[in-house]
Protein backbone atom coordinates (compact mmCIF):
# COMPACT_ATOMS: atom_id res chain seq x y z
CA UNK A 1 0.00 0.00 0.00
CA UNK A 2 1.44 3.48 -1.03
CA UNK A 3 1.69 5.94 2.03
CA UNK A 4 1.09 9.06 2.10
CA UNK A 5 2.80 11.92 4.57
CA UNK A 6 -0.12 14.61 5.46
CA UNK A 7 1.80 17.63 7.07
CA UNK A 8 -0.84 17.59 9.94
CA UNK A 9 -2.51 13.97 10.36
CA UNK A 10 1.58 12.23 9.25
CA UNK A 11 1.60 9.02 7.43
CA UNK A 12 -1.67 7.75 6.16
CA UNK A 13 -2.58 5.18 3.37
CA UNK A 14 -3.26 6.61 0.22
CA UNK A 15 -7.12 5.25 0.33
CA UNK A 16 -7.81 8.34 2.77
CA UNK A 17 -6.63 10.83 0.23
CA UNK A 18 -7.93 12.33 -3.25
CA UNK A 19 -5.97 13.10 -5.85
CA UNK A 20 -6.62 16.37 -7.02
CA UNK A 21 -4.13 16.92 -9.90
CA UNK A 22 -0.34 17.90 -10.70
CA UNK A 23 1.27 20.95 -9.46
CA UNK A 24 0.53 23.43 -11.87
CA UNK A 25 0.19 27.17 -11.50
CA UNK A 26 -3.16 28.64 -12.32
CA UNK A 27 -3.80 31.31 -14.68
CA UNK A 28 -4.72 34.22 -14.11
CA UNK A 29 -8.67 34.32 -14.13
CA UNK A 30 -8.15 38.13 -15.82
CA UNK A 31 -5.76 37.58 -18.76
CA UNK A 32 -6.10 34.06 -19.13
CA UNK A 33 -7.21 33.12 -22.76
CA UNK A 34 -9.29 29.76 -24.01
CA UNK A 35 -6.42 28.04 -25.10
CA UNK A 36 -4.48 28.44 -21.94
CA UNK A 37 -7.58 27.36 -19.68
CA UNK A 38 -7.82 24.21 -22.08
CA UNK A 39 -4.00 23.53 -21.02
CA UNK A 40 -4.52 23.87 -17.51
CA UNK A 41 -7.43 21.71 -16.72
CA UNK A 42 -6.89 18.74 -19.40
CA UNK A 43 -3.47 18.72 -20.71
CA UNK A 44 -0.81 16.81 -18.46
CA UNK A 45 2.14 16.21 -18.54
CA UNK A 46 2.39 12.20 -17.23
CA UNK A 47 5.52 12.28 -16.72
CA UNK A 48 8.29 9.03 -15.25
CA UNK A 49 10.18 10.56 -12.40
CA UNK A 50 9.43 13.08 -9.61
CA UNK A 51 6.73 15.09 -10.22
CA UNK A 52 5.11 18.03 -8.23
CA UNK A 53 0.95 16.83 -6.83
CA UNK A 54 -2.10 18.08 -5.35
CA UNK A 55 -3.89 16.20 -2.64
CA UNK A 56 -6.72 16.31 -0.34
CA UNK A 57 -7.33 14.32 3.17
CA UNK A 58 -10.67 13.45 2.62
CA UNK A 59 -10.43 10.82 5.81
CA UNK A 60 -8.42 12.96 8.59
CA UNK A 61 -8.25 16.49 8.48
CA UNK A 62 -9.77 17.55 5.17
CA UNK A 63 -7.30 20.20 4.13
CA UNK A 64 -5.14 19.99 0.65
CA UNK A 65 -1.12 20.00 0.41
CA UNK A 66 1.54 19.60 -2.27
CA UNK A 67 3.97 16.56 -2.69
CA UNK A 68 5.99 15.22 -5.16
CA UNK A 69 6.29 11.70 -5.46
CA UNK A 70 8.37 9.48 -7.89
CA UNK A 71 6.00 7.91 -9.85
CA UNK A 72 7.82 4.60 -11.00
CA UNK A 73 8.22 3.67 -7.08
CA UNK A 74 5.89 5.62 -5.15
CA UNK A 75 8.57 7.27 -2.97
CA UNK A 76 7.18 10.52 -1.47
CA UNK A 77 9.00 13.59 0.18
CA UNK A 78 7.61 17.15 1.15
CA UNK A 79 7.20 19.83 -1.38
CA UNK A 80 9.76 22.01 -2.24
Amino acid sequence: MIELPCPWCGPRGVSEFRYVGEGATRPDPATATPQEWRAYLYLHENARGWVRENWYHTAGCRRFFKLERETESNETRAAT
